[in-house]
């Protein structure tokens, strides 16, 4: 399965495409998707969306996988970001992709088995797991292809879960 990975933000939005079957992994493709400062909102998303449009028709993912994005007290960025996240949700649901969201915590856990990580951590990791040579860069790249790890993880558990849920029938 090819899978997608997000790594949400207005000004770069990061990518990852990783191919797995069970346990192993195989990098396909990383970067960010770009939108310039110095044009208004509506303009960054409408960028923004028809860069991700690109990268799924380039690549044609069977899924998507998206890092939540929380903010606490910076009402203002969190709203901007909650736009390019509707953005981002609404443009992969259209091309008919299985959409999961992920907690950054969930993402570090199944990266590196400590849901604290720091980013430094998780971005060794995704390159230990994808067999990298260098460090995956920039940082938005690196963390959508630790989001796109996370989710073949996680189907990979639901597959082995439902699997033994049969045997013990």
């Amino acid at each position: 399965m090819l899978v997608l990975g997000l790594d949400p933000g207005l000004a770069s939005t990061g990518y990852g495409l990783v191919r797995g079957d069970g346990q192993k992994l195989e990098l396909v493709a990383y970067d960010v998707i770009r939108t310039p400062a110095n044009i208004t909102t509506t303009e960054r998303l409408i960028l923004l969306r028809q860069g991700l449009l690109e990268v799924i028709s380039a690549y044609r993912p069977e899924a998507a996988a998206v890092e939540q994005v929380f903010f606490g007290a910076h009402a203002r960025t969190a709203m901007i970001v909650g736009q390019a996240v509707g953005v981002l949700l609404l443009t992969l649901a259209e091309a008919g992709l299985q959409i999961a969201e992920y907690t950054p915590p969930q993402v570090k856990q199944a990266i590196t088995g400590y849901g604290r990580a720091s980013k430094s951590q998780v971005q060794q990791m995704v390159a230990i797991l994808l067999g990298l040579s260098d460090l995956p860069r920039p940082q938005d790249a690196a963390d959508a292809l630790a989001v796109s790890i996370c989710h073949h993880h996680s189907a990979w558990l639901a597959t082995l879960s439902r699997a033994q849920s049969r045997v013990d029938q």
